[in-house]
């Protein structure tokens, strides 16, 4: 009897390990299709919207007329995407000059109609409504 109460207990643990270790991926997932939804909105020239559908940090760090400008200077002269794709997607709790949290790092390859190679990374949090929300937009 004991042996097999010691068995479940130890099916038990690893089912939850397994769970645990498991939801880092499932995070990444959903937070890479909520970053490709946001930047949707700039790609489709929407600056003002994916200004209000970023995280509160983001909205409290860029005023959205900031926003919009930096997106006018940088953003619109390269045209239309041609294709996106992720090359890399990090789960973290803690990230350099932002409270602690649930982030995903999100590093894309992509082809502009007037820049043929570019690196974007997108920052996702999980933010205070519980949706994965963009907290940094950066293109090298």
């Amino acid at each position: 009897m004991l042996k097999k109460i010691l068995i479940g207990i130890v099916i038990t643990t690893m089912f939850a390990t397994g769970i645990l270790f498991a939801a880092e991926p499932n995070k990444e997932q959903v937070a890479v299709a909520a970053a490709e939804k946001w930047v949707a909105l700039i790609d489709a020239g929407n600056y003002e919207n994916s200004w209000q559908e970023g995280a509160e940090y983001f909205k409290g760090a860029v005023s959205q007329e900031r926003w919009e400008q930096l997106l006018q200077a940088f953003r619109k002269p390269l045209g239309s995407v041609i294709f996106r794709k992720v090359t890399s997607k990090s789960y973290k709790t803690s990230l350099p000059g932002v409270p602690d949290g649930e982030y995903v790092v999100i590093r894309y390859k992509a082809s502009y109609q007037n820049k043929k190679s570019a690196q974007e990374t997108i920052t996702m949090v999980l933010d205070t409504d519980g949706q994965w929300r963009a907290v940094g937009y950066t293109m090298k």
